[in-house]
């Protein structure tokens, strides 16, 4: 089977990804701004892993909001579903839902079926995270194909943060 793939590249600039927030608000994520984003795309309610990967997020947002990051995750999950996972876990950064699938192509996230009805509603985007520069432009980006890989949290905030102190471009730019 062959599927085409549109990966994000280091030092291209991020596509803007407009998201609709649980609170109803609409925000858009890359293009210029004044501080670092952290995007961290997630499979959804159904997703164990994810759950203990976005608590750890939650104990670790001042820490990456001392260092300048924005945080926005995004799933595909319905708005009840977001709601359901921000009630029972108290995430305080923002949730995105309703996460389109011409969307997640042009993040270049993978992309999977539901193995069972209560898996998900539909398809869903597999995880990611990326660390966006001020100028929109893509500082780090880090996908995975299934639930089992995702950047350990702390080391990519160390790293993020000697990045920032040390004025680094992004690196993997060769093509």
């Amino acid at each position: 089977m062959s599927i085409p793939v549109n990966k994000p590249h280091a030092g291209a600039s991020f596509p803007a990804l407009e998201v609709t927030l649980t609170s109803g608000q609409k925000i858009t994520v890359g293009g210029v701004s004044d501080r670092w984003h952290l995007l961290v795309v997630y499979r959804g309610k159904h997703c164990g892993r994810c759950k203990k990967y976005l608590n750890i997020l939650e104990d670790m947002q001042t820490q990456w909001h001392e260092a300048g990051f924005d945080i926005t995750t995004v799933s595909a999950d319905s708005l009840t579903k977001a709601k359901e996972d921000i009630t029972e876990f108290g995430w305080t950064f923002k949730v995105g839902h309703n996460l389109s699938e011409p969307d997640m192509r042009r993040l270049g996230v993978y992309i999977s079926e539901p193995l069972t009805p209560d898996e998900a509603d539909g398809r869903f985007s597999e995880p990611a995270v990326f660390c966006l520069r001020p100028d929109g432009t893509v500082q780090i980006a880090a996908l995975s194909n299934g639930p089992s890989a995702r950047p350990d949290l702390a080391e990519l905030l160390d790293g993020m943060i000697f990045t920032i102190n040390n004025d680094k471009p992004a690196r993997g730019t060769v093509q």
